[in-house]
């Protein structure tokens, strides 16, 4: 992923509700090709910061699906997505498949459109595994980003842990007062 020029990320192609691949577009724009693999969909307890974001109790079922992102072929970004149990159920977003038109156009087809978000970003040591799963030299250094996407009544329909390299990797966030 590192090049001449540093990735600068933007995250409002992904909450905007637009239907496609936002991860494909951005490569593109990076010149290159974005492709994600599916690792697993299934329902868990939530763990403590996993239940913070999306304001429900520790332990209460939620639906995560966990994916990898690449770019040309090399791994980038794990992420791990959760929806309450009580949104995700019954749905696409429980089912071990890509969902057509991404999560988010999704949601806001079940009527949680998604209205704002908010982002905690932190910098780690990458753990042995994600070293592993990123291709990563030790040690090495990684990104997180914490998203929750919430509807305009601030109900949380998403809680996104995104962990990237930090390799040639920017965050930038525009803000309307």
């Amino acid at each position: 992923m590192a090049d001449a020029r540093p990735w600068t990320s933007v995250s409002m192609p992904y909450v905007s509700g637009h239907r496609g691949d936002a991860w494909a577009a951005e490569a593109a724009e990076h010149g290159g090709s974005g492709t994600q693999k599916l690792l697993g969909v299934e329902e868990v307890a939530a763990l403590a910061m996993v239940a913070d974001m999306l304001g429900v109790e520790p332990g209460e079922p939620v639906v995560v699906r966990r994916r990898v992102m690449f770019f040309d072929d090399h791994p980038v970004e794990l992420t791990d997505s959760y929806y309450p149990a009580a949104i995700a159920r019954g749905t696409k977003l429980a089912e071990p498949r890509k969902i057509r038109g991404g999560a988010v156009a999704l949601l806001a087809d079940l009527g949680y459109s998604p209205r704002r978000l908010r982002e905690d970003v932190s910098a780690r040591l990458a753990t042995p595994d994600e070293q592993v799963a990123l291709r990563l030299d030790t040690p090495a250094c990684v990104l997180l980003l914490a998203r929750v996407l919430l509807t305009d009544e601030d109900r949380p329909v998403e809680a996104s842990v995104m962990t990237m390299i930090a390799d040639g990797r920017r965050l930038r966030y525009e803000l309307t007062p």
